[in-house]
């Protein structure tokens, strides 16, 4: 705030102002900056989060095989889950996916086809608002659901050929549930450090720590992380600065990967054969 007052007024400085008119403008600039501020605080999700809904019955039209499950949390919460079958002569495993805050599995569905033809089911869930899935969307329910998810899916498979994605701000998801759950391997795709950093460099002269209702601290997360980590991370993304997801790097511990994508954006590092070629050598061991 005091930043923001100190640069008007060193505009202000060199007209021909006088004090009254400075002192307007400064209260005019006040109250924007607090109306600015709690939009933030209640407004939030909106800004933040892109979702679409559809109908509970809603057929997807998907041309990979796959399987449409709607699992009754409670009574006001529906998770629905997409399985993408294996395309390949076995089942290798499964890749836990989390999507990014765009619509639903729809806007998604088109990254199953490099994991399963490889031999990986794919498996992505709506978060809850998003798509056909149901109820409260709050930070706890995220991991809940994704912990869910991860149980649901060790019914069939062992904890070494369950591989975690997260993609955007998935990420921070993944990241949480590859720290409480054993898995094969963590994937991050254009990570970011923490939500606040994040957001902070769209709203650089508020306090972000104290407004946000979200935290997803990757950062945190990933250092209890046992599985290998690989992150992927394109120098163009303008969603999710590379500094930001930089800062990650720090915090991997031998084994783990940093793959810089030169020129790569947010929704775009599957163009690059750098990344495909990557992707396929990890889902071949």
């Amino acid at each position: 705030m005091a930043s923001v007052i100190f640069i008007f007024v060193f505009i202000f400085a060199g007209m021909k102002f006088t004090y009254k008119r400075i002192w307007k403008w400064l209260k005019i600039i006040t109250v924007i900056y607090i109306l600015g501020g709690v939009a933030l605080y209640f407004l939030q999700d909106y800004l933040l989060f892109h979702p679409v809904t559809l109908k509970k019955d809603h057929n997807y039209d998907f041309p990979e095989k796959h399987k449409d499950i709607n699992i009754l949390i409670n009574e006001r919460s529906n998770l629905n889950i997409v399985q993408f079958f294996s395309t390949d002569t076995v089942t290798r495993g499964v890749v836990l996916y989390f999507h990014g805050n765009k619509k639903n599995i729809s806007w998604y569905a088109k990254y199953p086809p490099y994991f399963t033809r490889h031999g990986y089911e794919v498996w992505m869930i709506d978060y809850p608002g998003f798509g056909k899935s149901t109820g409260k969307f709050t930070e706890r329910n995220l991991y809940n659901w994704a912990d869910y998810l991860y149980n649901f899916a060790g019914k069939r498979f062992s904890s070494d050929s369950i591989i975690i994605y997260g993609k955007s701000m998935g990420t921070g998801i993944a990241a949480h549930l590859a720290s409480i759950k054993p898995c094969k391997r963590l994937i991050l795709e254009t990570p970011y450090y923490d939500f606040p950093s994040l957001i902070r460099q769209y709203f650089p002269f508020y306090p972000v720590d104290w407004l946000l209702h979200y935290k997803m601290p990757t950062n945190l997360y990933i250092q209890t992380v046992e599985a290998p980590i690989t992150i992927f991370h394109g120098t163009g993304d303008r969603v999710i600065r590379y500094r930001n997801a930089k800062r990650l790097k720090k915090f991997l511990k031998p084994g783990d990967e940093f793959v810089t994508i030169k020129d790569g954006g947010h929704n775009d590092l599957y163009k690059f054969n750098e990344t495909k070629g990557k992707l396929d050598s990890l889902l071949s061991n």
